[in-house]
């Protein structure tokens, strides 16, 4: 395999530190809102990495981590606006994302840690940081001494001077240097907190992944992913605090970035009205029409969401679904993935270059005569789809529109016009059948006379 490792700034050949188990992290979100755009792209790309992973080195050889930050001033923030408890607001957000997430067809990952749940290690961790030099006490506050790592910024690539410039950089009295980041902070009464030898408080944001990822994956483990919004200074605060508490090791191998969103060429923000969450696109769309569209740019590049974009998708997706169609009644049967597909995503997830082979398979498909042909190509298309978790619904349901979950088809007033439909055929009164077709027709219906009887989809 090879990935585009953030840290070498290059495309190179991944070498994993125990080929029996490949360890991965992954930020998470922090949970306060619906998940967005942003969240979801994140998602999926690396569930596509994740299993890409596992049909390489297979499935009980992969480890895969990613996070729920449920400590954060964000959610102070709804907590204050909206009065409901935190761990109100958390559980509900969270299981919101969890549902958005299983409708994207994104694996949960093997453990989904909350930041809650590891303060005493992120305790632990500051401890060490104050004991090696690296950390200092100030006004209640614990800070990283960013001057006492000499290569502080070498996962961005940025000078001081950049990254003082380009950060949103708290200014305080106490920071021996304005770029030093806070690992412990003091919580007032009415805030959440815990207690800790500098008083009561919590911890930093930076910290929470540090903790996390040493927990489950060691000090040292092959990746770590997330947002190119991450980079800096999430991630480089997180090697920073790591590699100076545990100097011996390695902290992540392989930095690996998700391109940044963008909506009609421009950033997504509420400010400019071009803020979209998961649930309002997956209420109008099928969920499957926007993972198709998030791996059809591919990882590294900058994406950019559009509503035709959306559409262009949905009807790449009736390509390949109509092909299944006419096999539906043909078994699938157990074989191995296409193997251009397996490589094209095994060189730095082309996802690209992996659907343009579906395309193929699905021409084949439509081209076979013999059963034996049809089964081939049926679950060669299914085999090879499901590595970047495409081709998961069922192929009637798509084609009905029960996908979405405000869908305007009434089902059952369909088949009572189809019903109407077949008694008017046997009165031989052609005129009231075609207007019923022509009816259901302005309403994006499509009937199909079958040998077995007639069948509907959504156009």
């Amino acid at each position: 395999m090879y990935l585009h490792n953030t840290l070498t700034k290059r495309k190179e050949k991944f070498n994993p530190i125990d080929e029996q188990n490949i360890r991965m992290y992954v930020c998470g979100p922090t949970v306060y809102d619906r998940a967005h755009l942003g969240n979801a792209k994140s998602a999926v790309v690396f569930d596509v990495l994740n299993r890409v992973l596992r049909q390489v080195y297979g499935d009980q050889h992969v480890t895969y981590v990613s996070n729920i930050t449920d400590i954060d001033d964000k959610i102070l923030n709804k907590h204050q606006q909206t009065g409901k408890p935190i761990s109100e607001i958390t559980a509900e957000t969270y299981q919101w994302y969890i549902d958005d997430m299983h409708a994207l067809n994104v694996k949960d990952p093997d453990y989904r840690p909350r930041a809650t749940e590891f303060v005493q290690e992120m305790i632990e961790l500051v401890e060490l940081l104050l004991k090696n030099g690296h950390a200092y006490e100030a006004e209640g506050h614990v800070l990283f001494s960013v001057d006492s790592m000499p290569k502080y910024g070498f996962l961005s690539g940025r000078s001081m001077k950049e990254m003082l410039a380009g950060a949103r950089i708290e200014v305080a009295d106490y920071k021996k240097n304005p770029a030093d980041f806070i690992l412990w902070k003091p919580s007032t009464a009415d805030q959440p907190g815990w207690d800790s030898p500098w008083g009561y408080g919590r911890p930093g944001w930076h910290l929470e992944c540090s903790a996390m990822s040493s927990k489950y994956l060691g000090n040292s483990f092959d990746i770590h992913g997330g947002g190119a919004d991450l980079i800096f200074p999430h991630h480089e605060n997180e090697c920073a605090q790591s590699l100076c508490a545990h100097p011996n090791d390695t902290f992540a191998n392989y930095w690996v970035h998700a391109g940044m969103l963008m909506v009609d060429g421009v950033k997504m923000s509420k400010s400019l009205g071009n803020f979209y969450t998961v649930n309002e696109l997956i209420a109008q769309y099928p969920a499957e029409a926007l993972r198709l569209l998030f791996i059809s740019t591919h990882y590294h590049q900058p994406f950019n969401f559009t509503f035709d974009g959306l559409k262009q998708s949905k009807q790449i997706l009736d390509k390949f679904y109509n092909a299944l169609l006419r096999v539906k009644d043909v078994p699938a049967i157990d074989i191995a993935p296409d193997e251009r597909v397996v490589e094209a995503l095994s060189d730095d997830i082309n996802t690209p270059l992996a659907i343009s082979y579906l395309h193929d398979i699905a021409n084949s498909l439509n081209k076979a005569v013999s059963l034996e042909d049809k089964q081939k190509y049926k679950s060669l298309l299914l085999r090879s789809a499901d590595i970047m978790g495409l081709l998961y619904n069922d192929v009637e349901d798509w084609f009905k529109g029960n996908l979405t979950a405000n869908s305007e088809i009434d089902e059952t007033e369909i088949n009572r016009l189809i019903n109407e439909r077949l008694e008017a055929k046997k009165a031989k009164d052609w005129a009231r059948a075609d207007a019923i077709r022509n009816q259901l027709k302005e309403q994006g219906i499509i009937l199909e006379d079958t040998p077995q009887g007639t069948t509907w989809k959504k156009e």
